[in-house]
């Protein structure tokens, strides 16, 4: 049986009314980031996988950046 995989939060801050949550995980040997986007609706991952923390909030800013720019 595979073990559950539970976030490990490192970073979080609030960006334009989200809460982006930063993840870092480990996988074979390789730290793998990921950023959850928060807002009053629910939850998204925005990014799925990054190879740094700043790759990962970029990409997380930018996500919530193009979905805002949708409404």
């Amino acid at each position: 049986m595979t073990d559950p995989h539970y976030p490990k939060i490192i970073l979080s801050f609030p960006y334009r009314g989200f809460k982006i949550e930063i993840d870092r995980t480990e996988l074979d040997g390789q730290v793998i980031y990921a950023a959850w986007a928060n807002y009053d609706r629910g939850c998204a991952v925005a990014v799925p996988s990054a190879v740094s923390r700043l790759e990962a909030i970029k990409k997380a800013k930018q996500w919530i950046d193009r979905r805002l720019q949708q409404v």
